[in-house]
């Protein structure tokens, strides 16, 4: 990329946000309560199993079956926003996310809950697949400042979503899933108001099989494997340390919605300097092996540090979040959607499968801080396949450049 590029290219958040379009905005106002599917139920995990009878395996799969269809769903979403255009593959996975957190607020069974959870995980895969390129392509400015924005979107929903599932909670665990029901109706609304209508233009065909096919290069494969084993890690967290805790609501909640807001600042602020100043793959190698270590102090019986520890998690995976993205998006010659959906497929089946077996891991072990001990061993594993070196050099810039592209949470 050359100087005159890079010139052009947003430097920071505070730029990136001036002189941007409504279209830029109201996407990003979506993706904000997108996100904020992720962590709502964190809080009311404990309401949840109480109110429905349930055990914590059974509440755990409130993660894995929203990732889970995620994961299956990302392998066609790019051929869909391909077949359809961007505007009708938003507009579909919020109709879907509407219709299922307002049937999750009257499920009347475990069983209920975690089939909505389901399709709200398909509505989230058709329109976070399409979010990002829609904020792209609409931003004023460049890339580099679109891709900054996406982050802040992902770190506000990350944080928040606790922060409103622990306060509708405290009066109902229905509450939330009204609450973002609501929410994201407004979204649905704006974005078929004003989100423009897809051009009629030919678009390359993207076949179902193209991002499994992008896995046979060996960087790509690697780092998509890697990103798996990180995401386990992430969710042995998330869907694990409440049922650890044993506080209520907003106690859950306050603690998520810190380590939200220290998703957002590393992932937007850090990440980029620790990759201009390492290299991307060096910074990615050296986050991973810091979170195994914050894995392990989870696994010290002691409940104030593990709220120490998931909070301090939320920099380490702020700066994953990102760098294993740009890794991804950088390393593999596909089309950026081919090796995104791979990538998010390996990704987010690390995620679906953790969320499964947490449980039944403490279990296996007879400990319930054993799911963080097998944590860090696989971050371990993810900084080994890292710090495999590619024939291509590594690159410093990347975040702050055209790298720093394709699908987060």
């Amino acid at each position: 990329m050359s100087a005159a590029t890079r010139a052009g290219e947003h430097s920071s958040l505070l730029d990136a946000i001036k002189g941007q379009p409504k279209q830029v905005w109201i996407t990003a106002f979506a993706a904000v309560i997108a996100f904020m599917g992720i962590g709502l139920v964190d809080p009311i995990l404990l309401s949840i199993a109480e109110g429905l009878n349930a055990t914590p395996s059974e509440v755990t799969l409130l993660f894995s079956s929203y990732l889970g269809v995620q994961v299956l769903a990302m392998l066609f979403t790019g051929a869909a926003s391909a077949k359809f255009g961007a505007k009708r593959t938003v507009i579909t996975g919020l109709t879907l996310i509407v219709v299922a957190t307002a049937l999750c607020a009257a499920a009347g069974s475990i069983e209920q809950l975690v089939g909505l959870r389901a399709v709200w995980g398909l509505g989230n895969a058709f329109f976070i697949a399409t979010a990002l390129s829609v904020i792209v392509g609409a931003a004023a400015g460049g890339q580099s400042g679109a891709i900054l924005l996406y982050e802040a979107a992902l770190g506000l929903g990350l944080s928040v979503g606790p922060l409103l599932g622990a306060m509708l909670g405290n009066i109902s665990w229905r509450g939330p899933f009204l609450g973002t029901a609501v929410l994201m109706a407004g979204a649905l609304v704006l974005c078929a108001v004003f989100l423009r209508n897809d051009a009629r233009e030919p678009r390359d065909p993207i076949r179902l099989l193209d991002p499994i096919r992008a896995l046979r290069h060996g960087g790509l494969l690697r780092t998509s494997i890697g990103s798996a084993l990180y995401t386990a890690a992430f969710f042995a967290v998330l869907a694990w340390s409440p049922f650890i805790l044993e506080w209520g609501a907003v106690a859950i909640g306050l603690i998520f919605f810190g380590w939200g807001l220290c998703v957002a600042v590393s992932g937007v602020v850090l990440a980029p300097k620790l990759a201009a100043k390492l290299g991307q793959r060096h910074a990615t190698v050296v986050s991973v092996l810091g979170y195994a270590v914050l894995m392990l102090l989870m696994a010290v019986p002691s409940k104030p540090l593990l709220v120490v520890a998931i909070i301090l998690s939320g920099l380490a995976s702020g700066l994953l979040n990102t760098l294993f993205t740009g890794t991804a998006m950088s390393i593999s010659p596909a089309p950026r959607p081919v090796a995104s959906a791979g990538y998010n497929f390996c990704r987010w089946l690390g995620g679906a499968a953790a969320a499964t077996l947490v449980g039944h891991i403490a279990e296996w072990f007879g400990s319930p801080q054993a799911p963080f001990l097998v944590a860090a061993v696989l971050c371990v594993i993810a900084g080994g396949l890292l710090a495999v070196r590619e024939r291509v050099a590594d690159q410093r810039n990347v975040p702050a450049e055209a790298a720093l592209v394709g699908e987060e949470f």
